[in-house]
This record gives structure tokens, C-alpha cells and sequence, in this order.
């Protein structure tokens, strides 16, 4: 059994932002994933701008470096809504973009993004174990007992003060320590493929989201991609496709075919690969996000904006604040539930307001009248379409969204 005082699960953008925040803070670590890179990750490929902001706080040679690479990179400057009428918005990142030296966003594959991140892990600080999978963990009376095999090996064990729970969606760490499990209302089923040829792109490569009736309380996405390609496609909460025996992939299929505003743009697009599926658990509820000697960070922590289904932002921003309480931890020689709390509190203190925001706007959706008249509104008066501009910057401005005065006024001013 090899000693490991600090052991990341998951190289991913969680894992990867934890390891790389260790490493510029002078931490030794070891981090584990069942993969070698490059791999492939099912997702919508959009990197928000919490994503930059967090990426800048770690090298500000990244987002440059992305810039430079448009064959991997696409960069973003909005998204555009389409409301279940058809009517749409554009709402840029930025209200002012001339300020901006680089994009606010980037779409990227996650067999490019990923393995940038993994590729910029410090050896220096950084023990690599890929390829290996993690059988199971244990508790003991001084930290945790890692078990994983690689290359069809005998078991290796690893003893470990502090784990970090990094490894997505089915992880074991929050499975086994945090006793999370799948909560269908607070679960989003997700499908995406990849087409080549998709039409009427935005020429600032806004992301799209439409909400389509057939799809609601769901939604249908199309984001572009380096290379002529798109990622496309869609998402409902798991609650919902359970009680109406939804085929998300079939009703997808269904809108490209016939909807009247998406049709068009598909009939010279192909279809690369196959449609593939994964799970999204959302950040709609508090969970507990530490314990007497593990951490949870990204989707591990169930931690996906419920709204857009974008997971990356707070992959890399949960890596980031678990590196700062690990820091902490090491000096004060503290990996007790009580001390490691201090994680959790920090993390929720910046961004549950946020979460519990977009949580509101997904409830929305399921009054598709209310996302018509809202979207109505902004085409017919410039200023309430740059206060929804604003409140990508500002959430005191975002939240005007789940206040009822907000509806009535706009009612009033009809």
C-alpha cells in the first residue's frame, strides 16, 4: 500500500482545476482516471464565461492559447433564445464587446478541451495514474483506502488523507461518503450529436437555445463548432421524461425534421457519429459537498446550472475553491467533516443565489404563454433587451427574472 496524502478522482475539468490549482500552490498530489487521454466526453461543449474567468485566474496564457487555435476553438459572444412561438433574442455576453480583447465564451469538444487542461498538469506536483479504474474506497481510522486496477492488473491500494471526488456524474465518492443519489426532479436527461452542414449560423457564433413545444419543459440546443460542425441537441428534466414516457432522442429527431424553424437549416446537414446520452445532476438543491476526509467537486457534487445544463463553469470554479480549502487542510493537518465544511459554505456563499436563480427560470419554462410574451416584448423594446443583456453580467439584474413585479410591469407598459 503506497501513501497518498491528497488523491483527485477524475480528470476532468473538475479534477484537472483542482490538480492545477495544488500545483501552483506548491501541493503534492496524486490524481486517477479511468481514462487515457485524449477522450471523448458527452456534453454540450460550451464553455461559459465563468469557465474564462476561472481559466485566467489559473494562467492567463489559456485563453489566448484557445484564440490560436481555431481549428479546436470556436469562440462565442451570446446566446440566442427562441421561444416556443419561434420569436428569438440575441443576448450578448458582453453589453459592451469592444472591450474585450478575447471572446467571453468558447465551444470546443471535449476530446480538445479536456486533454488542454490534461496536458497542463504539473508532474512536477502532480502524480498521474490513467487508465486506471477505481474498484472502491474505504474508510479507515486515518484517512481512506483507494482500490483500482490498470492494465487488467492485480489490485493497487492507495491510503490517502483527503480524497477528492472529481469522477462526474456516477461517482463513487458521492455514491459511497456523501450518500448522493440520482433525485429525478432535480436530474436532466441529456442527448447530443454531432452534424456537419447545419445552416443559418450566427456570424458572432451566439449558442442557441430553442424552446420548442415538443420539447418543453425541455429544450433543443444547437452550438457551433470549429470546422463547420455543430453540437446539437437536447435536454429535459428526468421527472418529466419518466411520467410522459418521453424518447428524447426520438422527439429530437422529430423537431429537426418538422419544426418550422429548424427544418430548413438541417436539409444539407449530415449526421457524424451516433446520437449519444448522458445525465446531468443539477444544482438546484444543496448537497453535501465535503465530509470527514473527501471533497466533491463538478458533477460529483451535482453542481449543473439548471437552466442551460452548463456544467463545465462550475467544474473548473469548484476545482478552483477545493484548492484553496485543501491548502488550508494540509497546513493545519485538519481532513475532519467539521473543518473541510468550510468548503461547502464558500462555495454555496458565491453561487447558490445563482443556481436557485436558474432553477426559477427552468420552472418557467413550463409556461411556454410566459416565454413568448417575455421574448415578444424584448424584440418590440430595445432597453428591456439590454436589461436581459445585463443580466448575464449582473445577477442583482438576473434576478429580476424570478420576481412576479417584473411580469406586471411588463404587462403594465404593454
Amino acid at each position: 500500500m503506497k501513501e497518498h496524502q491528497i488523491v483527485i478522482i477524475g480528470a476532468g475539468p473538475a479534477g484537472c482545476s483542482t490538480s492545477l490549482f495544488l500545483a501552483k500552490k506548491g501541493i503534492h498530489h496524486t490524481i486517477i482516471d479511468k481514462a487515457v487521454f485524449p477522450r471523448d466526453k458527452v456534453c454540450g461543449d460550451a464553455l461559459s464565461g465563468k469557465s474564462v474567468y476561472v481559466l485566467n485566474r489559473l494562467d492567463e496564457s489559456i485563453v489566448p492559447s484557445f484564440a490560436n487555435q481555431q481549428s479546436k476553438f470556436i469562440d462565442s459572444w451570446g446566446v440566442k433564445f427562441v421561444a416556443p412561438n419561434g420569436k428569438s433574442i440575441d443576448i450578448p455576453f458582453k453589453k459592451d464587446m469592444s472591450k474585450e480583447k478575447y471572446p467571453p465564451g468558447f465551444i470546443s469538444k471535449r476530446m480538445d478541451f479536456d486533454f488542454e487542461l490534461f496536458k497542463r498538469l504539473d508532474k512536477n506536483f502532480a502524480t498521474i495514474i490513467d487508465g486506471a479504474e477505481v474498484t472502491d474506497i474505504e474508510k479507515t481510522g486515518d484517512g481512506v483506502n483507494i482500490s483500482y486496477t490498470k492494465n487488467n492488473s492485480p489490485f493497487s491500494i492507495l491510503h490517502s488523507q483527503l480524497i477528492i471526488g472529481a469522477e462526474g456524474d456516477r461517482s463513487i465518492v458521492a455514491k459511497k461518503f456523501a450518500s448522493i443519489k440520482k433525485d429525478n426532479e432535480h436530474y436532466c436527461a441529456g442527448i447530443r450529436a454531432y452534424y456537419e452542414g447545419v445552416e443559418g449560423m450566427h456570424e458572432q457564433n451566439f449558442i442557441e437555445l430553442h424552446f420548442l413545444e415538443e420539447l418543453l419543459p425541455g429544450y433543443f440546443w444547437i452550438f457551433p463548432l470549429p470546422n463547420g460542425m455543430a453540437n446539437v441537441g437536447a435536454g429535459m428534466l428526468s421527472s418529466f421524461v419518466s411520467k410522459k414516457k418521453v424518447n428524447l432522442k426520438e422527439d429530437m429527431l422529430r423537431a429537426i425534421a418538422n419544426n418550422p424553424g429548424i427544418k430548413d437549416r438541417f436539409k444539407n446537414a449530415k449526421l457524424t457519429g451516433n446520437i449519444q446520452g448522458w445525465g446531468l445532476p443539477l444544482g438546484s438543491k444543496k448537497r453535501p459537498l465535503s465530509g470527514d476526509n473527501f471533497i466533491l467537486a463538478g458533477d460529483a457534487g451535482s453542481l449543473i446550472d439548471p437552466f442551460t445544463g452548463e456544467g463545465i463553469g462550475n467544474a473548473l470554479y469548484s476545482g478552483m475553491m477545493a484548492a484553496d480549502k485543501i491548502e488550508e487542510a494540509v497546513k493545519q493537518n485538519r481532513f475532519d467533516a467539521e473543518f473541510l465544511s468550510g468548503y461547502d459554505n464558500a462555495f454555496y456563499d458565491r453561487q447558490w443565489d445563482e443556481l436557485k436563480l436558474s432553477h426559477t427560470m427552468q420552472r418557467l419554462c413550463k409556461y411556454p404563454w410566459l416565454f413568448n410574451f417575455v421574448v415578444n416584448k424584448a424584440n418590440k423594446n430595445k432597453t428591456l433587451r439590454e436589461t436581459i443583456s445585463c443580466m448575464f453580467e449582473d445577477l442583482d439584474l438576473r434576478a429580476k427574472l424570478r420576481n412576479p413585479l417584473f411580469y406586471i410591469k411588463l404587462l403594465i407598459n404593454d
